[in-house]
């Protein structure tokens, strides 16, 4: 399967910017492991590398965007406070980062949020506002309130500075394990893949970057292979996959620098998640679990190639935990 889509016109975002954004982010972060797996390898007869991006004072990758963006604004004026909607683990982050600069954080919930990344918004000192039926509905309403107390809205998907700093993964991985043909990435809005695929431009590498979603929210990959937006219904249980309406500057960034965009369904989540837990003793949530979940469609293409896989965040519930275990490995049937 070969997943390319001829690549866009030079956009709006700067693949340079990441170098800076890792600058800045230096004296905040140590940076996550890297490293061959045996048992994936031998699973996917490829020679398998994973990024331990769940190995974070949040258990997820998105503290980096979140903390450069909150950074980048402090350098622009008074800092008040930061407000954003999430799912979950962006949530997180902006409580993180608000917390280290010593600002108050706002956090916007759409119903029925995880109840374990709520609790961790809340420990890290957040306020948490529960509205709306989904992320997007919860982004209105954030906005609102952002605007109406002159604080800063910290937007996953449409703010360049979260893009650079989730792009910092993939100078890291550069650096730490060489060259890969292959990089799968879980895509939610699209930052993440769209950062990874600055960063590996950005190190002269010729890495085909593919995001995978989930069947159950395809917006963002219907969006890439669409190239334009197209909104669609969210149903999945990997919350960190979620997104109805996609963000236009993300969605720029997918077109220009990344390879490639799959979805793969619930169940092989769960099962992949599963089957990381048991077989290399690494515990990601179902979104987390997606990186593997495209590397296994693509599992004929990638034969005997080099391979990362970014393992992006493991903030779930005991419940998933049993789930994801009683899945059959593979089948994505339990």
């Amino acid at each position: 399967m070969d997943a390319r889509v001829e690549r866009g016109a030079t956009p709006a975002l700067q693949p340079e910017r990441v170098r800076e954004a890792a600058t800045a982010l230096t004296e905040h972060f140590r940076e996550t492991p890297a490293f061959q797996s045996p048992l994936l390898s031998d699973l996917l007869g490829a020679d398998v590398f994973v990024k331990c991006e769940f190995m974070s004072p949040i258990g997820s990758f998105k503290a980096r965007g979140a903390l450069y963006a909150l950074l980048r604004a402090k350098e622009r004026g008074p800092l008040a406070g930061a407000v954003t909607s999430s799912t979950g683990n962006h949530g997180q982050g902006v409580a993180y980062a608000a917390r280290l600069l010593g600002v108050p954080a706002y956090i916007f919930l759409p119903r029925d949020p995880n109840p374990e990344k709520r609790a961790m918004i809340e420990r890290l000192g957040a306020s948490v506002g529960i509205d709306g039926d989904d992320i997007d509905e919860a982004k209105d309403v954030a906005r609102s309130f952002a605007a109406d107390g002159h604080l800063t809205f910290v937007d996953d998907g449409e703010c360049d500075d979260v893009i650079y700093g989730a792009g910092t993964v993939g100078l890291e991985l550069s650096r730490q394990a060489g060259r890969f043909d292959y990089c799968f990435v879980p895509m939610g809005s699209g930052t993440l893949a769209s950062g990874v695929g600055m960063a590996f431009q950005l190190a002269g590498d010729s890495t085909r970057v593919i995001a995978v979603q989930s069947s159950e929210a395809p917006a963002m990959v219907e969006s890439y292979h669409a190239r334009r937006p197209v909104d669609r219904p969210i149903r999945t249980l990997a919350e960190g996959l979620a997104c109805r309406v996609p963000p236009q500057l993300a969605l720029s960034g997918l077109l220009s620098f990344v390879d490639g965009a799959i979805a793969t369904s619930d169940q092989q989540l769960l099962s992949c998640m599963g089957l990381l837990l048991r077989s290399a003793h690494l515990l990601v949530e179902p979104a987390g679990a997606a990186a593997l979940a495209g590397a296994m469609a693509m599992k004929q293409a990638i034969a005997g190639t080099r391979v990362a896989l970014v393992l992006t965040g493991a903030n779930t519930t005991a419940d998933m935990i049993q789930r994801a275990l009683s899945v059959e490995v593979g089948s994505g049937t339990p």
